[in-house]
């Protein structure tokens, strides 16, 4: 198969070095504005199978001329970009999966292309990164061990092995796109009801091996499709997690609008978004260096099965590759991606249309995947007492 990346930044490197590793892909494109960086990074491969080549992702024309070259494209460009490439892939017969960003109703855009998608005879697959992506296509494969779904509860954070005050946190991904899931608010489902609610509040305790006590507290976007999957049961939430304090430092942040895309104010005679310059402050103070970094993740869902009440919970800790220097957060972001590409490329997925994670993606087979790649996603489950029905 021929696979085109789009976005030559930390996810899209990461997920073309898995695709060179794969036998069955026979060509990689990987796709950028600035092309010096790729080529770069490609010489490090070791490998003819990659060619760089220049993409300007606001161009209907570059995107389709790019994106013709493969039989799957990922999408590792900004989440804004989402909806461009999914019309891109339905006008030039290419499957096509992105890292998701469900923020601003983007997903949905790409969803309510399902009809042109099937008539084009593609496969699209929003929103696979790590949350949405990973935690998705985990609920989902949950879901099929159950008669009946009845409570989806997600927990998911990138944070330092070796937290530094005063914010315990290094960023490793868009700084912009913390601050869209820490101000956009969050759904979920209480019960039984989709409701929304502020992001930074929900504050509970949750403990990980090796991390001690943590916090989790809700955020946007990671629930992502799943409230319309399972729209009957009682409970869907999804929370960030961080280190303890760290609400409370950015909530403050958040209050006096300095996340906030709209707060311009004059300085210097110029008018200047506070956002703009808290981000740029901020990146000093957050970058990752060399420092190791780790994703934590636990997906419980629990309901019914043969008149018992059956809990699957599913946990991941990965940390940073200290051999080839990536990210945990690369590696499970790019590696679900490149995964599930593959899945798309090999036939394995073969139905055609636009497709949520938990509905599509094989939740065993992914699993083995991300194994073979040194994400380790740990299965546990348990049953309580029989239901009695009078």
């Amino acid at each position: 198969m021929k696979i085109v990346v789009l976005g030559a930044g930390l996810m899209g490197k990461e997920v073309a070095r898995d695709l060179v590793a794969s036998e069955s892909v026979e060509k990689v494109y990987l796709a950028d504005l600035v092309i010096s960086a790729a080529e770069e990074f490609v010489a490090t491969l070791n490998t003819n199978k990659v060619e760089v080549i220049e993409l300007d992702a606001t161009s209907e024309e570059s995107l389709q001329n790019v994106m013709s070259k493969g039989n799957v494209a990922i999408n590792a460009l900004f989440y804004e970009f989402n909806e461009a490439v999914a019309k891109a892939a339905i006008a030039t017969g290419v499957h096509a999966v992105d890292l998701g960003g469900h923020i601003g109703g983007v997903t949905e855009h790409v969803l309510a292309m399902a009809d042109e998608a099937k008539a084009a005879g593609v496969t699209i697959i929003p929103d696979l990164g790590v949350a949405p992506g990973m935690v998705n296509i985990l609920a989902g494969y949950g879901a099929t061990k159950l008669d009946k779904v009845e409570s989806i509860k997600l927990y998911v954070g990138g944070i330092p092995t070796e937290p530094k005050p005063p914010l315990h946190y290094t960023h490793v991904f868009s700084l912009d796109g913390v601050f869209d899931h820490y101000t956009e608010p969050s759904k979920m489902i209480q019960d039984s009801k989709l409701t929304e609610v502020e992001s930074l509040t929900g504050v509970e305790p949750i403990y990980f091996d090796e991390f001690g006590v943590l916090e989790a507290f809700y955020t946007s976007g990671g629930i992502s499709t799943l409230y319309q999957t399972f729209p009957d049961v009682k409970t869907l939430e999804y929370k960030t997690i961080r280190y303890k304090g760290h609400v409370e430092k950015f909530k403050l942040l958040a209050d006096l609008d300095f996340l906030s895309k709209d707060n311009v104010v004059e300085a210097g005679g110029h008018e200047v978004s506070v956002r703009e310059v808290v981000r740029e402050a901020l990146k000093k103070k957050l970058e990752l260096g060399k420092k190791v970094d780790a994703v934590l993740l636990r997906a419980i869902v629990a309901g019914e099965k043969s008149e018992e009440q059956v809990t699957y919970e599913y946990e991941m800790i990965v940390k940073k590759d200290l051999e080839t220097g990536v990210t945990a957060m690369a590696r499970a972001t790019a590696n679900t991606a490149s995964v599930v590409a593959q899945m798309i490329g090999s036939g394995l997925i073969s139905e055609h249309g636009v497709f949520a994670p938990e509905s599509i993606v094989p939740g065993g087979v992914y699993i083995e995947e991300m194994a073979k790649r040194g994400v380790d996603i740990k299965e546990t489950s348990h049953r309580s007492t029989l239901i009695v029905k009078w």
